[in-house]
């Protein structure tokens, strides 16, 4: 008999019979067996209702993967296959390690123990897939309320690097974008490439006519398919995932990978980043701050989706200390104004720059500060911002409720929050801030046909601990229900590079209370004169 008979019979309405009265006495017998009973026929209901969404839902899973496959093509054999090589190459180099371990009396580490699946090993394995896969690892170690710390922990090093691409391939990319030859437009063109990464490569080069120097960013070919490819493939298994367990639903994995796939193409459409490095300049024109710092001009005659012609800036990276020293008298006032300008754009500008290590942040020769790179941009909304720029203070002057006021305010939850022991599990996470281990280290190199030796620092600050104490807020702030916005995870990245750059520039300088340094509070204050 099933559910639908005792529904029928009314005996779903009854009342749990605990014991039968006779005459003046009362037969107690255990209600255990009605219980099972009823516990078995509540989850007979769920999987019925659930097997029932699942087939109602599976004639649109089946045509989503016909019509990604059928978007793909063969495209997705060939990415299957090269995927398969990859698999093969990092699991020669774990069945290596597990066997330099076996020979260990300490036993199996537990990243050995995990296989692929581990954290050191997933890295290495997405570093050797290629593009896409580098970008979703980064996208991983921006995005810890998504997944677990070990893994945000370990793809804060998986780096962009690939061979470079023969020039050419690159000269082929040119003639086709341009639409005419290449010396009609530029002069010359270096075939050695400035820099090789997964998505582009970038050449020096200098325009006809007006003999302008400028690098051309060129899209690597055939990058594009890959990243399709790669996108749906990930794109059937999120589908998959969450037709097999609705659960995920609730995490929007779908979704994510959605919002992974809008993030991707805008960083291969040129146009777009193009708009980018517009708007930057723009901002600057609007606040006066050209005098301060720059971005590239673009050159649109000679820019397209996939080649992207830009003014050719010179300078260093702020790493570079004894380059810095002979180009400004005072490096603290460089990394204030770099400061002011990046505070200053996250409201007055349409986008703010959202990866701004060593190569993408320089001192030019002028003295300004160059701003380069915009690939990856953030948007941040006016609420999100006040809600962080309490955040930002209460870490400067300890007042752990303001901090967890701010961080309720910008995180959505569904649940009253306890805040002030909430403050407390927050002060004992920042009391470790003074624990924080920092080194600089120098580097010299004497050049061959002269005396002059060039230096160059970089700061240790143990980014594995900031990074960690980072990990540990979100953490903390889940357990009370808290999920914040890929914003905050952005923004915080940026303010740990501008840490660095302050210990090794600025050591005695307080980013966040230093009376120079001014944080935009709303789109019409600011001061100007922090900027001169």
């Amino acid at each position: 008999m099933g559910n639908d008979y005792f529904a029928v019979m009314g005996w779903s309405q009854l009342p749990v019979v605990t014991g039968l009265c006779v005459g003046s006495r009362k037969l107690n017998f255990p209600p255990k067996g009605l219980r099972l009973f009823a516990r078995y026929s509540q989850a007979q209901d769920r999987f019925s209702s659930r097997l029932q969404d699942s087939i109602e839902n599976l004639p649109k899973l089946v045509e989503d993967i016909v019509q990604t496959s059928v978007n793909t093509g063969p495209r997705g054999a060939l990415r299957a296959a090269q995927g398969i090589q990859a698999v093969i190459r990092v699991g020669g180099e774990w069945l290596a390690d597990v066997s330099q371990s076996t020979n260990s009396s300490a036993g199996l580490p537990t990243q050995i123990q995990l296989g692929l699946l581990s954290p050191l090993y997933l890295r290495r394995l997405f570093e050797s897939m290629g593009a896409t896969y580098i970008k979703l690892g980064q996208f991983i170690a921006s995005a810890p309320t998504l997944f677990p710390p070990e893994y945000v922990q370990e793809f804060q090093s998986c780096f962009d690097r690939a061979p470079a691409v023969p020039f050419e391939d690159i000269q082929r990319v040119l003639r086709e974008e341009l639409g005419r030859p290449i010396d009609s437009v530029y002069e010359y063109v270096d075939p050695t490439p400035i820099a090789s990464a997964s998505i582009a490569q970038v050449h020096g080069a200098k325009l006809r006519g007006s003999q302008e120097d400028v690098v051309i960013k060129v899209l690597r070919p055939g990058i594009e398919d890959i990243l399709v490819a790669d996108l749906n493939f990930v794109y059937i298994v999120a589908r998959i995932l969450e037709f097999l367990n609705p659960e995920l639903g609730r995490a929007s994995l779908v979704g994510i990978v959605k919002d992974i796939r809008e993030s991707m193409l805008e960083e291969v459409d040129f146009i777009k980043e193009a708009a980018n490095i517009e708007a930057f300049r723009r901002y600057l024109e609007a606040m006066g701050l050209t005098r301060q710092a720059t971005a590239p001009k673009v050159y649109h005659q000679c820019s397209t989706r996939r080649v992207l012609t830009m003014q050719r800036l010179y300078g260093v990276p702020l790493t570079d200390l004894d380059s810095i020293s002979s180009l400004v008298s005072s490096p603290e006032t460089s990394l204030v104004t770099a400061l002011n300008v990046w505070f200053g754009s996250l409201l007055a500008c349409e986008t703010f720059h959202a990866d701004v290590h060593a190569g993408n942040l320089w001192l030019l020769r002028d003295g300004r500060i160059g701003f380069l790179d915009f690939g990856i941009v953030g948007r941040i909304s006016p609420k999100t911002w006040a809600a962080m720029e309490v955040f930002l203070e209460s870490i400067a002057t300890e007042e752990y409720e303001s901090m967890a006021s701010a961080l309720i305010e910008m995180g959505a939850t569904n649940k009253d929050v306890d805040f002030r022991a909430f403050a407390r599990d927050l002060e004992n996470i920042f009391s470790s801030i003074q624990d924080l281990d920092t080194e600089i280290i120098v580097a010299t190199t004497r050049g061959p046909s002269t005396n002059t030796t060039a230096v160059a620092a970089n700061v240790v600050v143990d980014e594995r601990q900031m990074n960690a104490l980072f990990l540990d807020v979100v953490r903390v702030s889940e357990s009370y229900g808290l999920r914040f916005p890929r914003e905050f995870a952005l923004l915080m990245k940026q303010l740990l590079y501008f840490d660095r750059y302050t210990r090794l520039l600025a050591p005695n300088l307080n980013m966040l209370q230093d009376q120079r340094i001014t944080i935009v509070s709303n789109r019409g204050s600011r001061n100007r004169d922090s900027f001169k």
